[in-house]
């Protein structure tokens, strides 16, 4: 098995409301007090991994679970008023600031080893981007990169715009490696051996239509996701990552609001986080 070190990266794969198995791995990990000094998520990913950077156990599960009961933040009335299906205003103000206040000072400590991945809209191509001082950029970076396409608003990040990093990009492990990191342990949001069965088709002129290269990219969007999950099987194979994935059979969503299937699967996050933890001993 695997012994951490100084050259282990974290490799967080996006999913939506599947996150919730990552933030169950991660809680795992901070009960253990396991952290590495690079990070590079995406999407749900970057989502669970600033509450990982910041220290804050427990912080993505309330939100992703307790909060979604309470304040039901999903729904097609948040893409009516605010232009997206998840409430960013709950999610990205009132959450980090005042519901569930994130500590920034610790995250700080931390950051400059966590890259969240978003897409360039103008290039098409997928951008990593930290951030060790400035609160806003920090939560416009975590925005963009969880911002899906097609039912999200287009972020703005150094006046670059921007959305979900996984268009093109759903599992950083080739960024992980080019970084220099020579084992990576990389959590994963699907079962093994699943394959996106979604046929690629090209985007219409008249959808984002001042992009064309965010449209190119949207056009190749299953096929990219397939040969990153066929990647990664082959570098599991070969001993070069530590994939901790769902065993159990998928029931959860992308945009799931059954608290109670979301509430087993994080549960499964934990107790494989944990065992993968006490294996490390």
């Amino acid at each position: 098995m695997l012994k951490i070190n100084w050259n282990t990266g974290l490799v967080l794969e996006g999913g939506g409301m599947r996150g919730v198995f990552t933030s169950g791995v991660l809680d795992a990990f901070m009960k253990y007090q396991l952290y590495f000094r690079y990070t590079v998520a995406v999407s749900a990913g970057a989502c669970n991994g600033m509450s990982y950077i910041s220290r804050q156990p427990r912080r993505a599960r309330i939100s992703n679970i307790d909060y979604l009961a309470r304040y039901h933040y999903i729904g097609l009335r948040h893409l009516v008023t605010q232009g997206c299906i998840f409430d960013r205003q709950l999610l990205y103000d009132r959450f980090p600031n005042q519901l569930l206040p994130f500590d920034f000072d610790e995250f700080f400590k931390h950051s400059a080893g966590f890259e969240m991945v978003t897409t360039n809209c103008l290039t098409g191509r997928p951008m990593y981007l930290s951030e060790t001082k400035d609160k806003q950029r920090a939560l416009d970076i975590v925005r963009a990169s969880s911002s899906l396409p097609y039912v999200s608003k287009i972020v703005m990040v150094d006046g670059i715009p921007m959305l979900d990093g996984g268009i093109l990009d759903s599992i950083p492990v080739e960024r992980a490696i080019a970084t220099g990191h020579e084992h990576n342990v990389v959590i994963l949001t699907r079962n093994k051996g699943w394959r996106d069965t979604g046929v690629d088709r090209k985007t219409p002129n008249f959808i984002y239509k001042n992009y064309p290269r965010l449209r190119l990219a949207l056009s190749k969007r299953h096929v990219a996701y397939n040969r990153q999950l066929q990647l990664v099987d082959d570098l599991e194979a070969a001993g070069k990552i530590t994939c901790i994935r769902p065993l159990r059979p998928l029931e959860v969503g992308r945009i799931e609001k059954d608290t109670a299937k979301l509430e087993r699967l994080y549960e499964e996050g934990f107790e494989l986080g944990e065992k993968f933890c006490q294996e490390q001993v």
